[in-house]
Formats: C-alpha cells, sequence, structure tokens
C-alpha cells in the first residue's frame, strides 16, 4: 500500500457520496415536477457506483499518456499480478433513470393534465429518498474520518520521525 492510497480512497468515496447526495436531492426536489424536458413528468435517477482497479487507473493514465505503455508492462510483472485487480477506490459508473411507472392523479383543472383529466407524477417516495440521502451523507462522513485518521496517523509518524 503507498502512501497516499488512504488519501485517495477516502477522497474518492466523498466524491461518489456527494454525487449521490446531489442526484438524490435532485429527486426529492422534483419529486412534484410534472413537466420535465422529455414532455413527461420528471424521471427519478440513480447512481452506480464502481469500483477502480489499479489495472484500470492504468489504463486510463495510459490513454492519457501513451508515452508511458512500456512502463506500465514492466511494472506489472509476474511477481505483481496480485496487484492488478487491487482496489484503489470507489468511482460512479454511471446515474440512470429509474424505470418507474408515473403515479397518474385525476385533476382536471391542472395544465399538464391529459386529456382525460389525469395528470403524471414521478413515483419518487420522499421517506425512500431521505433515507438514501441520510445513508449517503453518513457514507461521505464515514469517509471524511478515515481521511482524517490517515492524516493523523501520517502527522504521529512524522513526529516520530523528527524525533
Amino acid at each position: 500500500m503507498g502512501l497516499f492510497d488512504g488519501y485517495n480512497i477516502a477522497t474518492s468515496g466523498m466524491s461518489a457520496q456527494r454525487t449521490r447526495i446531489n442526484v438524490v436531492s435532485a429527486n426529492i426536489a422534483n419529486a412534484q415536477t410534472t413537466h420535465g424536458l422529455d414532455g413527461g413528468p420528471y424521471k427519478k435517477q440513480n447512481v452506480v457506483f464502481q469500483e477502480i482497479l489499479v489495472e484500470k487507473q492504468k489504463e486510463l493514465d495510459s490513454k492519457n499518456n501513451p508515452s508511458n505503455i512500456n512502463s506500465i508492462k514492466s511494472e506489472f510483472s509476474n511477481k505483481d499480478d496480485l496487484l492488478i485487480n487491487k482496489p484503489i477506490g470507489v468511482g460512479i459508473k454511471e446515474i440512470i433513470d429509474a424505470k418507474n411507472t408515473p403515479i397518474l392523479r385525476y385533476e382536471p383543472e391542472h395544465p399538464d393534465a391529459n386529456k382525460d383529466g389525469y395528470v403524471a407524477y414521478p413515483d419518487i417516495n420522499p421517506v425512500i429518498e431521505m433515507t438514501d440521502l441520510m445513508e449517503a451523507m453518513r457514507s461521505y462522513e464515514a469517509n471524511l474520518s478515515s481521511f482524517q485518521t490517515q492524516k493523523s496517523m501520517d502527522t504521529k509518524v512524522i513526529d516520530i520521525l523528527k524525533s
């Protein structure tokens, strides 16, 4: 494990959870939105996470700087095969629209009512969204605590090395 791996893992987790907090907040804010960009009701969104592996990070680095390809191949010799799939963080794979069908309410005076007087509302349960929001906030706080613990350990090591 490298010197900064703990920091990288914690910050990638905080970044992923911050994205999740933003998406869940948008879901809550648009729970009553009947007219979105596509003309229908707002579509609830969900965040899909993925782990970032050493191998994937090296691929990304090689795409950004192709001259590193040979050094990457030599870096992963047979003795280092165990490190190829080592997780080094979490990232956002994609943000997907939920497949929930809209909830129809009879409101003939509403401007978005169909010819039968029904308005399509997004199928968003505020209780579930608030639970997701609290979970994302707690996960963010856990990653922050991990970052601060890593910082505290590194500070103590530096203090020991000074004396």
